[in-house]
Order: C-alpha cells, then sequence, then structure tokens
C-alpha cells in the first residue's frame, strides 16, 4: 500500500495546527493593553531533572525569553539536536509553562551546535530550522526568510507598547581568537563582526520605531561586561562600540539590555554620550547549574551583587507615570529574590 499521501495529511495538519497555536498566542499576548511581567532565562540542561518551571510560573508571566543554551546539544547531527530540543518541550513543567504564556527566544552557543561557536559552524542553517520549530515559530514568519534567527515582536498597544528584539550573536559573528596567556581564553579580535550588515541595517530600523514605548534588547552573550576572560561584546571592541554609536545616534526610548551566558546573575550599567538614561544590561543565568562555590570576579560595571546561584530574570513593568518604570529582579527556586533595581527612565 502506498502510504506517502497519508503521512504528507499528518505532516500538513500538524503544521497547520503549531501555525493556530502560534497565531491565537501571538494574539492574545498582543492584544493585551500592557505587558507588565516578563521572565527570561538560559543554559538549562535538558537531561536535568531539577527545572525551575514551577517556580517561573508561579510568577505570572505574561511572556517568557529564553536567552540561549535553551538546550545542551553540542552536536552537528540534527537528529539528535532535534530529539534533544524534544525532550525539552516534553518536560512537564516547561509543557506548563507553554500552557501559560507565550515563549520566544533565540539560540546561544550549545543550542546552536558548537562551543563558542559562530558563523563558521557548518550545521547553522539547519540548526536554526531546528531552533524555530522548537519555538513552534509559523512557516511563514519573517524570521524564516532571512538569514540568521534575529526577530523582533510588539507587545500592548497605544502608548504602551513593549517591542522585544531579539539579537543573532552566533550566526554571524567572526571568529574568536584563542589566548595563550594563562587565565585569558580570548584575545580581542580589533576588526572582527558580531552582528553582520544585514542585522545591523535590521537593528537600526527597529530601534528607530517612533511609537514603541520600551523597547527590551535579548543578546545571548554580555554586552557591558568586560573583564572576565569569557565570550562578551567586548572580545570585539568594533562592533561593541558600533552598538554603542547607534545607541548615541538613535536616541531610542526607554532600552535596555537581557543577556544570559555565564551561569550567573548580575546587573551592569553604563552611560552612553546623547542617551538620556543610563544603559542596563541584565544578566541571568543559569536556568539549572552554576559555578560550584563563591568564585570573584570583577566587573567594573556592575551595580549590586555577584549572585551565583540558579536564577532566572524578571521583568516587572509599571505604567502609571509618564515613562515606564520597570524592575529588575533576580529570582530562584521558590521565587526567592535575590536582588531588585527599579529603572526609572528620564528623557531629557
Amino acid at each position: 500500500m502506498n502510504t506517502s499521501g497519508s503521512g504528507n495529511i499528518t505532516i500538513v495538519k500538524k503544521t497547520i495546527r503549531a501555525t493556530l497555536v502560534f497565531i491565537l498566542v501571538f494574539h492574545l499576548a498582543s492584544a493585551q493593553d500592557e505587558l507588565t511581567r516578563i521572565a527570561f532565562g538560559s543554559c538549562n540542561e535538558e537531561e536535568n531533572d531539577d527545572q525551575m518551571w514551577p517556580d517561573i510560573v508561579a510568577q505570572k508571566p505574561q511572556l517568557w525569553i529564553w536567552l540561549g543554551d535553551n538546550i545542551y546539544a553540542d552536536t552537528h547531527d540534527m537528529n539528535f539536536l532535534k530529539a534533544q530540543y524534544q525532550k525539552q518541550k516534553s518536560n512537564p513543567g516547561y509543557r506548563q509553562l507553554l500552557s501559560t504564556c507565550p515563549v520566544i527566544g533565540i539560540w546561544d552557543d550549545h543550542d546552536y551546535g558548537v562551543n563558542d561557536a559562530g558563523k563558521f559552524y557548518t550545521r547553522k542553517k539547519e540548526s536554526k530550522e531546528q531552533l524555530l520549530n522548537f519555538l513552534d515559530v509559523p512557516p511563514h514568519a519573517p524570521v524564516r526568510q532571512h538569514e540568521g534567527a534575529y526577530s523582533s515582536q510588539i507587545y500592548g498597544s497605544g502608548s504602551k507598547k513593549t517591542k522585544i528584539i531579539l539579537l543573532d550573536t552566533r550566526y554571524f559573528r567572526d571568529t574568536l581568537y584563542q589566548s595563550t596567556v594563562s587565565g585569558k581564553r580570548y584575545e580581542l579580535n580589533t576588526t572582527g563582526d558580531v552582528l553582520g550588515e544585514e542585522q545591523w541595517k535590521w537593528l537600526e530600523k527597529e530601534l528607530a520605531e517612533p511609537d514603541v514605548a520600551l523597547n527590551i534588547i535579548g543578546s545571548s552573550i554580555q554586552f557591558i561586561a568586560e573583564d572576565h576572560a569569557f565570550e562578551k561584546w567586548a572580545n570585539f571592541p568594533l562592533s561593541k562600540d558600533r552598538f554603542i554609536q547607534l545607541l548615541s545616534r538613535v536616541k531610542p526610548k526607554n532600552t535596555f539590555i537581557i543577556s544570559g551566558d555565564r551561569h550567573i546573575a548580575e546587573v551592569s550599567k553604563i552611560n552612553i554620550p546623547g542617551l538620556p538614561y543610563g544603559l542596563y544590561d541584565f544578566t541571568s543565568s543559569g536556568l539549572t547549574h552554576t559555578w560550584n562555590g563563591a568564585v570573584a570576579e570583577t566587573n567594573r560595571h556592575r551595580v549590586g551583587d555577584l549572585i551565583i546561584q540558579k536564577t532566572f530574570g524578571l521583568v516587572v513593568i509599571d505604567w502609571a507615570g509618564a515613562n515606564p518604570k520597570v524592575s529588575l529582579e533576580i529570582r530562584g527556586k521558590d521565587g526567592f529574590l535575590y536582588q531588585k533595581f527599579d529603572v526609572i527612565f528620564n528623557l531629557k
């Protein structure tokens, strides 16, 4: 018997079902008057049974953002990558989250394919397909129409629109130069790029949109911190400076960064010439594992303490004033609040 026709029908039905679910969830989120509770996190081992989804769901987020290392696959085998994504997606706690709020995200290295990998990873196109399938992104979504996995979404309406901009710091990123100095993993790549020209053009257009009240930029790697030895924007000084100059020139309204990767939590801050408010980078990582024991790490831009615990980030937005007041909350098991920062944007 020829069963290829029935198989194709099954595939079509699954595609339609996934598309309808995504459209319904996206519509419900976008139709809200305002987005007030956003949870995010990174570095989640799918094989680990001790995941924090019940603690996250208890915070009643209206949106969950993956910031990379959503699974730990480290592979060129797309069947294995798909299986690990499916394992995470089948986790009962994560399925509870999926039924609670929309989920969006971007990758980092271990779900991209290889530790600290960049543009020369040979399976990046196939890996992107697996990521977007994991996130239930419909077939005709804009992110599926271009190279790389960067994307944006707008939630809310009127004067209370929040834009989430998710950067792809893997697909186009130039080579990291290994260091021979003890305790230093990488040397600066003084001519290298992180985003690629098309993503830079897209980012400028996204930040220049005038009727967005709050911009949240997701970067899998830290943007502000520059003293540690690991992956960071500071390893590519031309790209970091280009980003700063872009913010200084465009002056996007009420903007901050969220990041992951480091298996720690902290908040960093810098002032940018021409930008009428300080720029924060809120790092939360990891969801299932962190460093063993207390370790001192310098970050000249850190505000508050270095948190070496399993954490997730919670962004709470108060729309009552002329500008949104944003609380950055570092939370852990049982919702424990390790640290909180209130950001009040000042438009001079």
